[in-house]
């Protein structure tokens, strides 16, 4: 590894699998402290928290609930207690779609993506620019994990859509408004990944091959390979990258509607 990250801490939200988890390794391999956060999964913040560690790396075990604004000041809190300061956000904790249309979609269903997906992020940013601002550092990067939803639509998914969406355009404005102060915000949009989102494909291989179909790699990405992107977007390498989407789908985008 190339040290990319030396002594940042990083707070990622959702490191308890997937994504996140694969991120915390990564960003541990290049010199990162983590702070791994997770809802209800203990046991799996746990195994991030040894994996990091097994890079040599500092890392705390931390839970919250990111759609209660009083449960992410704590988040915040035991970070700074641990490691005096948060150098990286990135938002990657959420829910998937319910696969429900609009009309049988419930007000409950839909507000549990909004909550989860828009205003876990929204609070953890807010409080991330809080403590910038207050002169316990200079710069940093947020990493918002966004979707390839938020630009293409899926029958059943409005929940999960909208709030991508619109996190894309809380992170857009982000940009504009932290330039001043050398923030760079920048969404990540991952598409099919072999994650617990995933995983009635992951554990069969031939509902796999047919999902992967409209991939025109016609594989899933490993979560690794989101997490090295993230380092990235983490580094000095993107010191001048803010305010923009980086899709990694193995070419899912450019395919829809071909053959039409």
């Amino acid at each position: 590894m190339t040290d990319r990250l030396h002594d940042k801490i990083a707070l990622i939200t959702g490191s308890d699998s997937g994504i996140g988890k694969a991120t915390a390794i990564e960003f541990a391999k290049e010199g990162a402290d983590v702070v791994v956060h997770y809802l209800d999964d203990a046991e799996g913040a746990g195994e991030t928290r040894q994996a990091v560690e097994a890079e040599g790396r500092r890392a705390i075990v931390a839970q919250a609930d990111i759609t209660d604004e009083q449960a992410v000041h704590r988040l915040f809190e035991e970070a700074v207690e641990a490691f005096d300061r948060v150098d990286i956000l990135m938002n990657n904790a959420g829910v998937d779609a319910s696969g429900d249309d609009v009309a049988d979609l419930s007000t409950e269903t839909f507000d549990r993506a909004i909550k989860a997906n828009l205003y876990g992020a929204f609070f953890c940013c807010r409080r991330f620019v809080q403590l910038r601002k207050s002169g316990a550092a200079t710069g940093g990067k947020i990493i918002n994990v966004t979707s390839v939803h938020q630009e293409i639509p899926n029958p059943g998914g409005a929940d999960y859509d909208c709030s991508k969406g619109a996190l894309r355009n809380l992170t857009r404005t982000l940009a504009l408004e932290l330039a001043p102060l050398k923030i760079n915000v920048n969404n990540l949009g991952p598409g099919m990944v072999l994650t617990p989102f995933n995983q009635p494909a992951v554990d069969d291989p031939e509902l796999l091959d047919e999902q992967v179909q409209s991939i025109p790699f016609k594989r899933a990405a490993e979560p690794s390979e989101i997490g090295r992107l993230a380092v990235f977007l983490a580094s000095a390498d993107s010191d001048y990258v803010t305010g923009s989407d980086y899709f990694m789908d193995g070419g899912l985008m450019r395919n829809v509607g071909q053959g039409a």
